[in-house]
């Protein structure tokens, strides 16, 4: 059975927080820079970049729940340094504007001072609202019953402000009234309880039992940080936490969850899906209408359902390129007398995926990553290959590294399947927009070139 991934509205407080902070510094900029004969419409474009550029590489929003506010404040130091060197860049490539001094000091003051206290309200107000109302908390297991664990689970009683709840032990190696049951239970406890995060001591997990517990963590959306000791923990890449002086390592995120990535990725998209548009679609669209219609009755569109992002449905759009058949579910094989005339020339060119730049434009899809799988094929493949699941944690694609390096159309054996995800899983944990660019770029000339699979 599948895992369906919860989601909270925590997922909204950094995007929240940059918009509060763009807010803060467009508004104060045209209070502060009206007499210097600014261009304010390149000046906010610019500064919105800046800013964004700076915040990403200071990981600036980069704020948890057990953040101190010496951490904080050091951010918002080195934010307000390298950003006023980014300001003042601007003078030199404007010539008509007026430097001033006192006026960039001022706006800096004024600005940061805001968002200062706009991040340090929010900050707290987050503390007080877990300690009062109990909300915007997040259930934790620990797998092991050592010292650490013990101290662990003490801190998160103590600070209730962190916003965690202890949902019990799990071990093998220790027997206590304590230990709400051995390792073996712990993946149906985790499923029937909504945990959300796992704290395992390495000192009392075998390392098959760990590969096993990591997979089972990415395939259900689970989140599974590491009380250190000795053991290495196979390639995975770490970063280290400190609840207060007590040091938690967790498996880092890839860059795609970043807001700043987010945001870049989306843009590219929204651009890129307009272009296409209003300069192929407008035009092609009436004339794929007529040659679908006058070869068969039906719809121009076919309209199915997909799993997206977090495995949420929406419905993907194509071309029709098929007879009105009650067999969606099952896809096109070689020689398919489902397929039309017409429908095996935009099926070869990839035409007929051309309508999901529609689906890209309402935020359901992204220009480049793993393509939608057919619910049947989710049902099939989720507990059959590990990490199957980890390609739910992006947006689907028009197109993806899998396609370009062969592995698109119709999945004959499961290897088809496990080579696909092999190249949708490094394709999120290694993505770069260089590679989106390449994947593009190999998609165009694949077309040109035909694909043996494109039926």
């Amino acid at each position: 059975m599948t895992a369906t991934h919860t989601g909270r509205y925590s997922k909204y407080i950094r995007p929240f927080s940059l918009l509060i902070d763009l807010f803060i510094l467009n508004i104060s900029c045209l209070f502060f820079f009206r007499e210097l004969n600014l261009n304010i419409v390149y000046y906010i474009g610019y500064q919105v970049v800046g800013w964004l550029i700076v915040s990403f590489f200071l990981k600036f929003y980069q704020i948890y729940r057990f953040t101190t506010p010496v951490e904080i404040s050091s951010k918002l130091l080195k934010q307000s340094v390298i950003f006023l060197l980014v300001v003042i860049a601007f003078y030199p490539f404007s010539k008509e504007t007026i430097f001033s001094g006192k006026a960039i000091a001022f706006f800096i003051v004024f600005s940061f001072s805001l968002i200062t206290a706009s991040k340090f309200l929010l900050f707290y107000y987050l503390k007080r609202y877990r300690i009062i109302t109990g909300s915007n908390f997040r259930n934790a297991v620990i797998v092991g019953y050592s010292p650490e664990s013990i101290r662990l689970k003490e801190l998160f009683e103590t600070r209730n402000d962190y916003g965690y709840r202890f949902l019990g032990y799990f071990s093998d190696k220790q027997k206590d009234e304590e230990i709400s049951g051995r390792i073996a239970d712990l993946e149906d406890f985790i499923l029937n309880n909504s945990v959300d995060e796992i704290y395992c001591s390495l000192s009392e997990i075998s390392n098959d039992q760990l590969k096993k517990l990591v997979d089972f963590a990415d395939e259900n959306y689970k989140t599974i940080k590491f009380i250190p000791d000795t053991k290495e923990i196979f390639t995975k890449n770490l970063k280290i936490d400190y609840y207060e002086v007590f040091p938690v390592l967790s498996l880092q995120k890839t860059i795609l969850h970043e807001p700043i990535i987010k945001a870049i990725k989306r843009a590219f998209d929204i651009l890129f899906s307009l272009l296409v548009l209003i300069f192929l679609l407008s035009w092609l669209t009436p004339l794929l209408a007529i040659l679908i219609k006058l070869e068969s009755k039906g719809p121009i569109f076919f309209r199915q359902g997909r799993p997206g992002i977090d495995e949420k449905e929406f419905f993907c759009y194509k071309f029709r390129s098929m007879r009105i058949n009650k067999t969606t579910e099952k896809e096109a094989s070689k020689n398919d007398p489902r397929v039309t005339k017409i429908g095996r020339f935009i099926r070869k060119t990839s035409l007929d995926e051309m309508p999901q730049f529609i689906n890209v434009l309402l935020g359901e899809m992204s220009v480049v990553g793993p393509r939608p799988h057919l619910w049947s094929q989710n049902r099939v493949y989720g507990n059959r290959i590990k990490k199957y699941m980890v390609r739910h944690y992006v947006k689907p694609g028009i197109t993806g590294l899998a396609q370009v390096r062969g592995y698109r159309g119709e999945i004959e054996t499961d290897e088809d399947m496990i080579n696909r995800i092999k190249y949708d899983v490094y394709y999120i944990e290694n993505w770069s927009i260089i590679l989106d660019f390449k994947i593009i770029i190999q998609t165009v000339v694949n077309i040109f070139q035909g694909e043996e699979k494109a039926y």
